[in-house]
C-alpha cells in the first residue's frame, strides 16, 4: 500500500481536525451535569459514564500509539484502519463489560471528568506535536501518524454523537468533522449515501446507530440491505 502520494496538506488538515473534534468532545463531557452520566448513550449497553470511561481508554491508546515508532512500511491508512462487521454490538462483549465495571468504580462523575481532562489533554498535545509523516504501530499494524490521527476523527465524531444521543440540548460535533467522517465511512463501505442524507444521518444510519425510516429505506435502495457498517 503506497501512502507517499498523499499530499502533506491532507495530513495537516486532518491533524487539525483531530484536535478540533477531540476538543469539542472533551468540552461536551466537561459541560455535562452529573445526572446526565446515568443516562443511556448511543452505544448499546453503555450509559454516558461508560462511554466517557471508554474515551479515557481511547486517549491512553492515542498516547501509547504516538510513542510506538515503527520502521516497516505502512500496512493500513486512515480508511483501512477500520475493520467492518455486519452485526451491531450487543454490549455483552467481555471488554465492553469491563468498561462498565471500570466506569462504576469512579463513583463520582467529577472523577471521570478529571481523568478524561488529564489524559485527554495530554493526548491532544501529543497529537499536535507529532510529525504526521512518521510511522507508528498499533493493533499489530503500521500507519503514518497522519493517517492514525485522521482515523480518529471518525472515532471522535461517532462517539460525540453517542454522547449526545439522548441529550438533545448538547452541542453536536464540528460540522467539518461530520463531513470528513461521512467521507471516510463512504470510502470504508465502498458506497455513497444519498445526497438528501445529512452528514449526521448518514453516520447514524450507516453505522446502525439508528434504523432508517421508510422514506430513507426507499432512498437507500439496495444499500439498505447492506446496512449497518459496524466499525471496529
Amino acid at each position: 500500500m503506497r501512502l507517499s502520494s498523499i499530499a502533506a496538506p491532507f495530513y495537516l488538515a486532518d491533524v487539525d481536525l483531530f484536535s478540533r473534534s477531540w476538543t469539542a468532545l472533551r468540552t461536551a463531557v466537561a459541560e455535562l451535569p452529573d445526572e446526565d452520566f446515568a443516562r443511556p448513550s448511543g452505544c448499546t449497553g453503555w450509559l454516558v459514564r461508560d462511554l466517557v470511561c471508554h474515551l479515557v481508554i481511547d486517549a491512553q491508546d492515542v498516547l501509547i500509539t504516538l510513542v510506538t515508532p515503527a520502521e516497516t512500511e505502512p500496512t493500513r491508512d486512515a480508511v483501512t484502519y477500520w475493520d467492518v462487521a455486519g452485526t451491531p454490538p450487543t454490549g455483552d462483549d467481555p471488554l465492553d463489560a469491563l468498561v462498565v465495571r471500570l466506569a462504576a468504580a469512579y463513583e463520582e462523575p467529577r472523577l471521570l471528568k478529571f481523568h478524561l481532562d488529564d489524559v485527554g489533554s495530554a493526548a491532544g498535545r501529543a497529537a499536535e506535536l507529532a510529525d504526521p509523516s512518521l510511522r507508528v504501530g498499533t493493533r499489530d499494524e503500521v500507519l503514518t501518524t497522519g493517517d492514525y490521527l485522521s482515523a480518529y476523527v471518525l472515532e471522535w465524531t461517532l462517539h460525540h454523537l453517542d454522547l449526545i444521543a439522548h441529550l438533545p440540548d448538547m452541542a453536536e460535533p464540528p460540522v467539518e468533522g461530520l463531513a470528513r467522517s461521512r467521507e471516510m465511512l463512504e470510502k470504508i463501505a465502498g458506497t455513497v449515501f444519498p445526497a438528501s442524507f445529512s452528514d449526521k444521518d448518514a453516520l447514524l444510519v450507516g453505522t446502525g446507530r439508528r434504523a432508517p425510516t421508510d422514506a430513507e429505506k426507499t432512498e437507500l435502495g439496495e444499500l439498505a440491505t447492506a446496512l449497518p457498517f459496524v466499525l471496529g
